[in-house]
């Protein structure tokens, strides 16, 4: 066994600036968002179909489309449901550029916006900075579909829809993003490559965040013929990855796409880490004996480069995504690279566990990396190892045992370690191999709270603000933030109430639940969404104007007994609480009776009643007002 530090770290190593992954999105057979895909895995369900009616036809004389393919390994899939739906004014594309686009581009277009609004960040303010775009695709199947009718078919928007990498373009096009915007392909590796670039920038400087990810849609049959006659499908329509029956993939489809910033920023930011980044590495295979065939050196060589630039040691991985097909040919040379650097690093009775999401939903191809980065970052997450599908018994020229390996067959808690690390594999066909080496976040350092959930007082009423472009959008929203709600019973409002403010871009259609309870935030939310009015329910319209903001403060008639008492003595209020002090010290020597025990007396009291006279509520509202003004302005806004 190699010599390794009681952390971990690898002698003599140089490990590389940290890279958070703050927010993700995805669309994956199944599973349309992260959590629904955490689901999928830790289940252990398998989203793998028949093909669904219309896809994969081949066109019939005439143009006609002919019947269903018939080649083996193209009965089955994983695929998405509604890929031509698209929101296109939301993103400010008419409706005949969006029909000329390619489903790949309008997909990382919405899965780029998700993603943001899951790191807590909104895409507007993004507009002019250095945010960099990685994305990896490898599939162009609606440029063929677009191409099949001739010329007469293409239009003045075919140029820049059909071409991929107008993909990565279009998405800092979209948001006004200045960093490098970059499409890559590098076969099947391709996504995770697009990863590996993005920390590299990062590192750099040259992004100071980064979108990184990317997709595959299965659109034309010709892709699927391709495939099947290179041999790499399987006939049963499954992957048996590291199994005995391993006799090729069943192809996928979907997108994923990660935000990234240096650990560091994260930190300072307060953001939620998925997980961190601590090292990557690339490369190729060279010359083998064929173009697509695999090296167990170079995959070997890329896993030792990525280790060393994390700074551990490869005996302190628990896990492995692999890039894990379950074709005859790969796996068998997979398993070799993986024995050859961690087998001799494994403590004893410590077998590397892997497991591929392939089993799952298929091989994503172009997307495939990505896939297996999101698996990895959830698992790392939620401490969990979800079973990878279709395992019964090694393949004969798999010796797990001697490799030191082992196929994750069921969901466990993640083995017992002083931090949960895990390596992610994706290798194209034509050699381009890439592997990253992931880790759980640091703990937060402790820090007071800007925003004391904990202390509101539990009867306490917050607004939830919901907007979005159209009616039906606002309605959609309303249901989402509701399933949200129930889904989460230990989620605060206050917290909620917050990130809708302060993490979500603020569009036309809007809408405000006023609750003191959980219970009539569900309901008022049920009623937005099924267009039904609610008391705790107010919508609206903003129409953008160009006078800018005013203040307007109420004058004599509005005092009352009592009046800003819970606001002054509410711990959260503290700025209001120093304005008001500050006024009344001001005004105190000009009368009788301190001005904080007329306004804060009971009803009825002497004292209430003092209230009612000239010479106390005008010093009372200009106090009152004063203090409010410096409590909003604190907050943020500010009159023009």
């Amino acid at each position: 066994m190699s010599a390794m530090h009681d952390d971990g770290e690898a002698p003599g190593a140089v490990p590389r600036q940290a890279i958070a992954v703050v927010g993700m999105a995805c669309r994956l057979p199944q599973a349309p968002d992260p959590q629904a895909f955490w689901r999928l895995l830790r289940d252990g369900r398998d989203a793998v179909t028949t093909v669904p009616e219309g896809r994969w036809l081949l066109p019939g004389a005439g143009g006609d489309t002919g019947s269903p393919l018939r080649e083996p390994g193209t009965h089955r899939g994983g695929f998405l449901d509604q890929v031509d739906a698209f929101d296109a004014d939301f993103f400010g594309i008419s409706p005949r550029e969006a029909a000329a686009m390619d489903p790949q581009q309008r997909l990382m277009l919405e899965l780029s916006w998700e993603a943001l609004e899951d790191a807590g960040i909104v895409p507007g303010d993004l507009s002019g900075g250095s945010t960099g775009v990685f994305t990896g695709v490898m599939g162009d199947d609606y440029a063929a579909l677009a191409r099949r009718p001739g010329p007469g078919a293409l239009t003045r928007h075919s140029l820049t829809g059909l071409n991929r990498g107008i993909i990565a373009n279009r998405i800092s096009f979209t948001l006004g993003l200045t960093g490098p915007s970059i499409t890559v392909d590098t076969g099947q590796s391709s996504s995770l490559v697009a990863v590996h670039l993005a920390c590299e920038s990062l590192r750099s400087g040259a992004s100071a965040l980064a979108l990184a990810g990317g997709v595959q849609l299965n659109l034309a049959a010709e892709n699927a013929v391709g495939a099947a006659r290179f041999g790499a499908l399987s006939p049963d329509g499954r992957c048996f990855t590291f199994d005995a029956r391993a006799n090729g993939y069943v192809r996928g489809e979907g997108g994923g796409v990660v935000v990234l910033k240096p650990l560091e920023q994260a930190v300072a930011d307060g953001d939620s880490v998925y997980c961190v980044i601590l090292g990557s590495a690339t490369n190729n295979d060279g010359a083998t004996d064929g173009l697509t065939r695999p090296s167990p050196d170079g995959q070997a060589a890329v896993l030792r480069a990525a280790h060393r630039a994390s700074g551990v040691e490869p005996g302190v991985v628990a896990y492995v995504e692999l890039h894990g097909t379950g074709t005859r040919a790969g796996d068998p040379v997979e398993a070799a690279a993986l024995g050859a650097v961690f087998g001799a690093t494994r403590p004893a009775g410590r077998a590397l566990r892997v497991g591929s999401v392939k089993t799952n939903i298929g091989h994503l191809e172009g997307a495939a990396g990505i896939a297996g980065l999101l698996k990895a970052a959830l698992s790392i997450s939620h401490g969990l190892l979800p079973p990878s599908l279709n395992f019964e018994r090694p393949h004969p020229d798999i010796p797990l045992d001697d490799l030191g390996l082992s196929v994750q067959r069921e969901l466990t808690d993640w083995p017992a370690a002083k931090r949960r690390v895990a390596g992610v594999s994706s290798f194209g066909m034509g050699g381009t191999n890439c592997h990253m080496v992931l880790a759980e976040s640091p703990p937060p350092t402790p820090s007071v709270s800007c925003r004391p959930e904990e202390r509101r007082p539990a009867e306490e009423a917050v607004a939830l603000v919901v907007s979005a472009r159209t009616p039906g959008a606002l309605r959609g929203q309303a249901a989402r933030l509701r399933a949200h709600l129930a889904e989460r019973p230990e989620l605060p409002l206050s917290r909620v109430a917050d990130a809708l403010v302060t993490t979500r871009t603020v569009f036309p259609r809007r809408a405000v639940v006023t609750a003191g309870s959980r219970r009539t935030a569900l309901e008022a939310l049920e009623a937005l969404a099924g267009g039904a009015p609610h008391p705790a329910l107010v919508t609206g319209h903003h129409t953008p104007t160009t006078g800018g903001t005013v203040f307007l403060l109420p004058g004599q008639g509005c005092q009352y007994p009592g009046m800003a008492r819970t606001l002054y003595h509410h711990p959260r209020w503290t700025v209001f609480r120093d304005a008001l002090d500050q006024a009344c010290h001001a005004l105190d020597p000009h009368l009788d009776t301190p001005l904080r025990e007329v306004m804060f007396a009971e009803p009825g009291t002497p004292h209430a009643a003092l209230l009612t006279r000239t010479d106390y509520t005008q010093p009372a509202l200009f106090a009152l007002t004063t203090a409010l003004y410096h409590q909003i302005t604190h907050l943020g806004p500010t009159p023009t």
